[in-house]
């Protein structure tokens, strides 16, 4: 790149000359509520930040940070827990807060358009009066963005019965990193031509910068039965999951807290008083037609009974279930409660390796010495070990690092992925070598090569460089072609020592 911190004068003024000085930051202070998103063991400070309303705004800046070949990235609301929108390269921050608008909806047509700043909860609230919401629902979803959640292709605790963002999103206007405007998928039916939606779904603000995002909205169902399980054992909360699995059942949600987590929540303003000993929790929601849901919803405890739940309790109450609901959804924020600091980890398993993996869990925990609280969407196997650790403390983010990368090892051998929802970003980077060869992440990177061709857009993020990762696997070979010479020389190393 042939940009420099010396040319930092003239990109200020042409940025000040097109947003206006009250829409760009770049004094230290200001970029350093920019430095990171929602995962904070890494850091880095942005050339400045800017904040478009339009989709020609964000085009012109592109255009012009392309032409100069100065690094930059989209944010959102900067709830991302992955480290995707954090700075590696003195980036130009592209804010996309202030692009907040719903611009249109089509009841009829079961469609909306919103910018990409509109808050994720919002759009269910704007339209919950006429009967209607907007189903992906992460934890974060009274701040989260959905340009944000199509960028991480987020999911959330409803994803089970209703998919997650990349099902509801069907059409985007797209600024890519050249500044070139694209219009993407299809508002109705199947898009022609190469399925580039399903690209830039998930894709980490690499590929382009989506301004104008066009999603489904549902009817809300008829009904809605949400029962409270508590296990004596995870062993026998993750059997029953996969028993009403197997029973035909499709529950909107099914959420697991172990007891680490329960002491979070009940620690917080949402009380809902989980016994001190037992090992897990299960939220399950079923919902649709009002006939027969009663019946479904006792066919689910008696699956409950059928693998020794201590209680269970149907909500008597849409108060009773809002408790439940947000002692769950606040599990993330509720560990701050019992740990200084702590890493969201987002692997993913087959539903029958519940038990095996936690175990595994447990077993890293307790070799490490750092606590392990579990709060995950059981429905879809999709885990959240939440790692605690102090960083006061030399060596223990380091430490909490290598076990989060641990147990998305587990989360492979069982036959799973490095990620459900969150993404890959930085922290996860060196992961994706676990799921994917050379020849896999050469192919990734010519894709993002087409759409990116300076890599200038969020450069360093989702795709490690195959080059190394060709090294990594030579220096392998190699070790297990000359296995007996290493271990002679570790011999020799040892009687010399002695």
């Amino acid at each position: 790149m042939t940009s420099s911190r010396a040319n930092d004068a003239h990109l200020i003024e042409f940025l000040t000359d097109l947003f206006g000085p009250s829409r760009v930051l770049c004094r230290p202070h200001q970029l350093a509520a920019y430095e990171c998103d929602g995962y904070v063991a890494q850091t880095g400070l942005p050339r400045a930040v800017v904040f478009p309303e339009t989709t020609d705004e964000v085009a012109q800046v592109v255009r012009y940070l392309h032409e100069h070949e100065v690094p930059f990235l989209p944010r959102g609301a900067g709830t991302g827990l992955s480290g995707g929108a954090m700075p590696r390269n003195g980036e130009v921050v592209i804010s996309l807060v202030r692009m907040n608008k719903l611009l249109r909806v089509d009841f009829d047509n079961l469609r909306a358009v919103v910018q990409p700043g509109h808050v994720n909860l919002q759009l269910t609230r704007k339209i919950s009066a006429q009967g209607y919401y907007y189903a992906p629902d992460p934890s974060s979803q009274s701040v989260c963005t959905i340009g944000g959640n199509l960028a991480e292709n987020a999911g959330g605790s409803h994803c089970l019965k209703y998919g997650v963002t990349t099902n509801h999103i069907v059409a985007a206007k797209v600024v890519l990193p050249t500044g070139d405007v694209v219009d993407i998928g299809a508002e109705f039916g199947d898009a022609l031509g190469y399925d580039l939606l399903g690209l830039v779904v998930g894709s980490e603000g690499t590929l382009g910068i989506a301004t104008e995002i066009t999603v489904k909205i549902l009817k809300k169902p008829e009904a809605v039965r949400t029962a409270l399980a508590m296990f004596d054992t995870v062993a026998d909360a993750a059997d029953t999951v996969t028993d009403i699995i197997g029973a035909g059942i499709i529950p909107a949600a099914i959420e697991m807290m172990d007891q680490l987590a329960m002491q979070a929540v009940d620690k917080s303003n949402y009380h809902v008083g989980y016994p001190k000993d037992i090992e897990a929790v299960l939220l399950i929601e079923v919902d649709g037609m009002a006939a027969g849901l009663e019946d479904v919803a006792a066919e689910i405890v008696h699956i409950c009974h059928k693998h020794n739940v201590r209680t269970v309790k149907v909500a008597a109450s849409d108060e009773e279930r809002a408790l439940w609901w947000s002692s769950r959804k606040m599990a993330f924020g509720a560990t701050g409660r019992i740990s200084p600091d702590y890493i969201v980890q987002d692997g993913v398993i087959p539903r029958t390796k519940l038990s095996q993996v936690m175990a595994r869990i447990q077993q890293l925990s307790e070799e490490s010495g750092l606590r392990i609280a579990n709060v995950f969407h059981a429905g879809d196997g999709n885990l959240h070990p939440l790692i605690c650790y102090d960083s006061r403390v030399p060596g223990q983010t380091e430490l909490a690092t290598r076990v989060g990368s641990e147990i998305l090892k587990a989360c492979v051998d069982a036959g799973g992925s490095i990620t459900g929802e969150h993404g890959v970003g930085v922290e996860k980077i060196e992961e994706m070598r676990y799921m994917f060869d050379d020849t896999d992440l050469a192919a990734q990177a010519a894709v993002r090569q087409v759409f990116n061709p300076a890599d200038l857009c969020n450069a360093g993020k989702l795709i490690p460089k195959p080059a190394r990762c060709a090294e990594v696997k030579h220096m392998q070979r190699l070790i297990e072609q000359h296995a007996e010479v290493f271990r002679d020389l570790e011999d020799q190393t040892l009687t010399l020592r002695s």
